[in-house]
């Protein structure tokens, strides 16, 4: 998002609903470069700037062996996006389309991923290139990327699509 509250035409607000009932526990801070949103970057790049992904404790335990993989998924919370928005127009066309038809930081539940390629590990840090978040995102979690993993279990009944042939 490269605007600030801003409402365009074809887009929609709504009112929010009253929470009730999701907890996340913040597991760490993301740190960039970049403190204003207008700055930055709309999709991270392999050969972006190192940043760090601070863990705290108890859950830099969980960092342990995470130096095997090469690139991560890393999910946070992107704390200073809008939530009302359903419709949005992407500023290159203008026309009106469904918030998750698009990779807007602009949803409901306002969840960034990034792939970053892992640099290195320092103590309860991780240092990544290829984020696009701003610098004190609250992170959500860190995980191997999903795509260096082939299925565990062999092919079963109703793992593919009529009229597939895998």
């Amino acid at each position: 998002m490269v605007r600030l509250n801003e409402v365009r035409p074809g887009e929609l607000v709504i009112d929010l609903p009253a929470r009730t009932d999701a907890e996340l526990y913040f597991i760490g801070r993301i740190h960039t470069p970049w403190t204003d949103r207008l700055a930055c970057p709309r999709q991270g790049r392999p050969d972006g700037p190192t940043c760090r992904i601070e863990l705290f404790a108890p859950w830099d335990r969980g960092l342990d062996s995470i130096a095997e993989f090469e690139r991560l998924e890393v999910l946070y919370w992107l704390h200073e996006s809008r939530r009302d928005l359903v419709m949005q127009a992407p500023k290159s066309d203008g026309n009106g389309r469904g918030v998750f038809s698009l990779r807007t930081p602009a949803r409901p539940n306002p969840i960034g991923t990034s792939i970053v390629q892992l640099v290195e590990v320092e103590g309860s840090s991780l240092l990544v290139r290829g984020l696009d978040c701003l610098d004190g995102t609250p992170l959500i979690d860190v995980k191997p990327d999903r795509t260096l993993f082939k299925p565990l279990a062999p092919a079963q009944a109703g793992d593919f699509q009529v009229g597939d042939k895998s």
